[in-house]
């Protein structure tokens, strides 16, 4: 049984991934280090439902102690931080979308996959059953895609990932060389952003982000040979991705992408919001430099926490 270390349970990724992998007898949440909003009330409770064997109060202790860790605080700027003392324990790490929100942060997180650490992650949009029902088609009659269309609600990073990851599960052959913002929509008091990004392959996908309140994840797919939708069967999207993962830790074959795609996926979001302040230039990914505009993670976690709290009032 592998043993996993959850570091911050800021989420409702935490107790649903717990739940599902109770069904199986691969892996279990065994340990958890908490440091962000959530109440020692809350951690507790966390640890009793899901059988919990030790709460941890040093993040390298708990590296000495699980297989791999899972970093799932939703402020991304913190990420690296608590990953590094697994990555230098020699412990695999993932990580929780978004993966992280700045240049310099993805820089980092590739310099440390070169130097050999084991890092997964992020979106579960990416390994849907959809996508794979999609590639179990014969590619004689599935044909190669043209272009991907994605839609996703609520926010303009922490969940509109989750569209651009889902076009990445499809895209997963060619990285993306630029990205353009389209414009912004609005119908009464609810608006859409939309980009444009073009895949080196030629390839090309729309990103549709509504502003105002959950959407369900669906996705567009046009090929050489016909055309493919999809909406997303968000109950089952947990179990799809933390198979790949389990799979992963038994060493079978696996539909995880590698540490260059994962960071594709927030070089893709940073180009769209620097074409949106710059008034829907095209972006070169190439031209992305750690001077650009990032995604304020401290500011996210702010909003979330209050909003979580709110909640249980």
């Amino acid at each position: 049984m592998y043993r996993i270390g959850t570091v911050n349970i800021d989420t409702s990724h935490a107790p649903s991934f717990a739940g599902i992998l109770l069904k199986d007898n691969i892996a279990r949440y065994s340990a958890v280090y908490n440091d962000a909003f959530r109440t020692d009330e809350e951690v507790n409770a966390f640890i009793e439902k899901y059988g919990l064997e030790k709460r941890y109060y040093s993040l390298e202790e708990m590296a000495k102690n699980i297989d791999i860790a899972f970093i799932q605080g939703c402020n991304w700027d913190r990420h690296i931080e608590c990953m590094l003392p697994f990555v230098r324990a020699g412990v695999p790490v993932f990580v929780d979308k978004p993966l992280v929100g700045n240049v310099k942060d993805l820089n980092k997180i590739q310099e440390l996959s070169d130097n050999g650490a084991a890092i997964l992650g992020t979106s579960a949009l990416r390994y849907t059953y959809e996508h794979d029902g999609f590639f179990a088609i014969a590619p004689e009659s599935r044909g190669d895609i043209v272009h991907v269309s994605t839609m996703v609600g609520v926010d303009e990073f922490n969940y509109a990932i989750h569209s651009v990851e889902s076009i990445m599960g499809f895209i997963k052959d060619s990285a993306p060389e630029s990205v353009r913002y389209i414009g912004t929509s609005k119908v009464g008091d609810t608006p859409c952003d939309s980009y444009y990004i073009l895949f080196k392959n030629g390839a090309s996908a729309c990103y549709h982000i509504c502003l105002k309140g959950w959407q369900p994840s669906t996705a567009l797919v046009m090929t050489t040979k016909t055309s493919f939708a999809y909406r997303i069967d968000i109950n089952k999207v947990y179990e799809a991705m933390l198979k790949q993962v389990c799979n992963w830790l038994l060493g079978k074959e696996n539909n995880l992408c590698s540490v260059s795609q994962m960071c594709d996926s927030i070089r893709i979001m940073l180009a769209g919001k620097k074409s949106k302040t710059n008034g829907g230039t095209n972006e070169l990914i190439s031209d992305l430099n750690e001077s650009d505009e990032g995604f304020d993670g401290a500011q996210f976690e702010i909003e979330y926490a209050a909003q979580q709290r709110a909640s249980k009032k």
